[in-house]
């Protein structure tokens, strides 16, 4: 099967481009210009050299000695938080944000819920002296306090969203009608949702975690796949770059775990392809938590950055297809995911990276089989909430 867009912008019955007629004229723009741009070898270079010399890329593939003896496999940690800015959202920051210079755009709008991507486009913009705005649920403003100041600091201006949940759906919301009155800004769209062509942009941008995991375990192991892959979802950036190089290889298992939050026999909790039907939200048709009246339901989870009433097309396309497996996690099982990787392995993850984790005992392993995690967040920015959670 073939997992990657078409020439429509669709996964399947997932994607499209729903957008407003304001903007047709920027996202038919930059749906011409993107691919030529991404793979250009100024492009290339200039992304390269940024990832190597700047992010810190490669990022370590770690194994885990103490967490693989505890589930029987060799467990590899795929280390996303040692990255500057402290996640995998600088890749897709750096990649987005050369991409709007050479289309020449000037003024960089992002949305963000945890705050890492937020934090990137902020970090990015500052080295290459671009004004930045940042869209934040006010709820998520007062939850991940440190990551405001950091892009404070770092000079964006950041706007608190007071409406709906406060949360990322409505930071998504208003940053979206910000671009529809100013269509000469850019919308730095930081996970693997919205109008094509982001989904595919973000896709390509972020392959470069599967692409080195291909290196390191070559390396490491002797072969090039693992044969699990295991990644968080909310709107799904890391999990796509974790997937990217293996979605043909039918012999690796990609999961997809999203936030169970108190339970998905209740409404919260943001686990659309648990719980989801088909419907379009922020520009795509992918799968959504609607309520009983048909309107886009608050979703909730302990995680800022999983607190999305969707998914990204590419990733329900998967599920439909059953090229992956899909399990939840609950805010107290991410919570305990968290505790025992600081405790066997001395990494203390984002509580978005710990619902990965949170995976590995719903799952049997043989002990020969390769298992790589995406730690995709650094945990310094929830440690307020582990303090309290885990009454440290």
């Amino acid at each position: 099967m073939n997992y990657h867009v078409d020439e429509n912008g669709y996964y399947g019955e997932f994607g499209g481009a729903f957008v407003p007629d304001e903007l047709r004229e920027n996202i038919d723009q930059l749906t011409e210009r993107y691919v030529g741009i991404l793979e250009s070898p100024k492009f290339k270079k200039e992304f390269a050299d940024l990832l190597k010399f700047y992010a810190g890329r490669p990022s370590p593939l770690y194994f885990a000695p103490r967490l693989s003896a505890r589930y029987g496999a060799r467990i590899y940690l795929k280390r996303e938080e040692l990255n500057h800015t402290g996640s995998h959202k600088i890749n897709n920051a750096i990649g987005q944000i050369l991409l709007a210079k050479e289309m020449g755009c000037t003024h960089i709008i992002a949305e963000t819920g945890a705050g890492q991507h937020g934090v990137a486009t902020a970090t990015v913009c500052a080295m290459l002296g671009l004004r930045c705005t940042v869209y934040m649920g006010a709820v998520d403003v007062e939850r991940q306090a440190l990551n405001v100041a950091r892009m404070k600091m770092l000079g964006a201006t950041v706007e608190a969203v007071t409406s709906g949940g406060a949360t990322l759906k409505d930071a998504v919301d208003e940053a979206l009608a910000y671009w529809v009155s100013h269509p000469e800004a850019y919308y730095l769209l930081g996970s693997a949702v919205g109008p094509h062509p982001f989904p595919d942009i973000v896709a390509r941008l972020q392959a470069v975690i599967s692409a080195e995991i291909r290196e390191q375990l070559a390396e490491l192991e002797g072969r090039e796949t693992p044969d699990y892959v295991i990644a968080c979802i909310g709107g799904g950036s890391n999990a796509v770059g974790a997937f990217y190089h293996f979605l043909e290889d039918e012999a690796v298992r990609l999961v997809q775990v999203e936030a169970a939050g108190r339970g998905t026999e209740g409404t919260e909790h943001a686990a659309s392809l648990t719980c989801g039907t088909l419907g379009v939200l922020h520009g795509s048709r992918s799968m959504i938590l609607f309520d009983e009246n048909g309107e886009v339901r608050e979703p909730y989870s302990i995680s800022a950055g999983l607190d999305y009433p969707g998914i990204g097309p590419l990733h329900a396309y998967l599920a439909q297809t059953g090229r992956s497996t899909v399990l939840t996690a609950t805010d107290r099982q991410a919570l305990e995911a968290a505790l025992e990787l600081a405790q066997l392995e001395g990494i203390i993850p984002a509580i978005e990276s710990a619902h990965a984790l949170a995976a590995l005992p719903q799952l049997s392993f043989r002990p020969e089989e390769v298992v790589v995690v995406n730690v995709s967040g650094r945990g310094d920015k929830d440690m307020p909430m582990y303090v309290r959670e885990l009454d440290l």
